[in-house]
């Protein structure tokens, strides 16, 4: 690392003292200490150990690295401004390759050997639900940044997974807001969905989109599926050209969304299209090319264009670190450290994994880069959106919709 280096480092350290001033002032203590650990690790050394399970290879690489890198900056700057009552965090990410199989592996090794006291979960719903279990059987919180599936915190049977948490807001929040943009702000009347069907995420999407659309008065005159890995979607989407809709909501993940916007504009299909935070990854636009993704739109956590200053001390402390502009993963990595720094924090007696998740589950009020939030009691923030559109291959903010 050079001198260079180092000099933009140390002025990040008074982001991190007003952010974690910011986010402990005005926070009480538990009235009861807990000393129950379960199978979970403990802080009584120097340390404080948390995991990261994500995905730093595979399919979906580009979402796990971006949610790592934010985190590592957190780690940096926390211990930077001295730790937590002088003890540091010890960061430890797993790769879990992008697969559910590895995404529970990963698991039971920061619980069982690292003997974490929390970690970070998977990039993608899929793989956090994979891992809930472990979660929970071990008594260590999860927090995953972008797992945006209500069942990652819900089970099917209304069930709360205790110990699994989120800084992201989830899928029927997006596919609401996609669809009353389309319809109050782009007004569109007759729209189709093309949605990865073998994708819960894609599919949670997809039905809050549609459900939304319907009660604004609009109608869907298409819907196609796909799968993962596919790579020719000319087909379905002749099928949705022929029903001439004036928009198209793609619910789905970069790699296949890239080749879908590319496909459509080669097609003729000149209309609005408008994803999620799925489509947050520079792969995307390497894939689509940057005229195919004019006149597209996204939902999204945070735009490293809004004034907030909080937004804008991130953005700068961030780009020094790795000399490039944040994305929405990146920043909700960044923020999910501060969430679970902010309840140990808080806890009043020996750091556990059953002490933190009692603080994680009162949060509120929390003033974060994505937003300020509370905990409800699904365990998922309630929080704004933000709807940014490509222009020329670049993001720009569009507007901010509160829930």
């Amino acid at each position: 690392m050079t001198n260079h280096k180092k000099t933009k480092k140390y002025g990040s350290l008074f982001m991190a003292t007003a952010l974690l001033t910011g986010v402990l002032a005005g926070c009480g203590t538990d009235d009861s200490s807990s000393s129950g650990s379960g199978d979970g690790g403990n802080a009584a050394g120097d340390t404080i150990k948390i995991g990261a399970n994500l995905e730093l290879s595979g399919a979906v690489a580009s979402y796990g690295s971006s949610i790592n890198d934010g985190a590592k900056l957190a780690i940096e700057e926390i211990n930077a401004a001295g730790g937590i009552d002088g003890k540091k965090l010890e960061y430890i990410p797993v790769d879990n390759k992008s697969e559910t199989a590895e995404a529970t592996s990963a698991a039971m090794k920061l619980a069982e050997q690292e003997k974490v006291v929390a970690m970070l979960a998977p990039a993608t719903s899929g793989n956090s639900v994979a891992t809930v279990q472990i979660a929970s059987q071990h008594k260590v919180p999860m927090v995953t940044g972008s797992g945006t599936a209500p069942n990652v915190t819900v089970n099917d049977d209304g069930t709360v997974n205790e110990y699994a948490f989120r800084t992201c807001f989830i899928d029927p929040f997006q596919g609401t807001v996609a669809a009353n943009f389309a319809t109050n702000e782009l007004q569109a009347k007759n729209v189709a969905i093309f949605a990865d069907n073998a994708s819960d995420y894609a599919k949670g999407l997809a039905a809050s989109f549609k459900e939304t659309i319907s009660a604004n008065g609009g109608s869907v005159v298409a819907e196609e599926a796909y799968v993962a890995k596919d790579v020719d979607f000319k087909s379905q989407l002749t099928n949705i050209k022929g029903k001439n809709p004036d928009f198209i909501f793609i619910p789905g993940y970069y790699e296949e969304v890239g080749i879908i916007v590319k496909q459509a504009r080669e097609l003729g299909i000149t209309v609005p299209l408008m994803g999620a935070d799925g489509w947050d990854s520079p792969t995307l636009i390497e894939l689509a090319g940057a005229d195919a993704l004019n006149n597209t739109f996204i939902t999204n956590h945070y735009s490293s264009e809004d004034p907030d200053s909080k937004i804008q001390d991130f953005v700068t402390a961030f780009n020094d670190e790795y000399s490039k502009s944040p994305n929405a993963f990146h920043a909700l990595g960044y923020d999910s450290i501060y969430f679970i720094v902010d309840a140990i924090k808080r806890v009043d007696g020996d750091i556990t994994g059953e002490a933190i998740q009692k603080q994680l589950a009162s949060t509120k009020d929390l003033s974060l880069v994505t937003g300020t939030f509370t905990v409800d009691e699904n365990h998922n923030p309630v929080k704004s959106a933000t709807v940014l559109e490509f222009v020329d291959g670049k993001q720009q903010f569009n507007s901010k919709v509160n829930p």
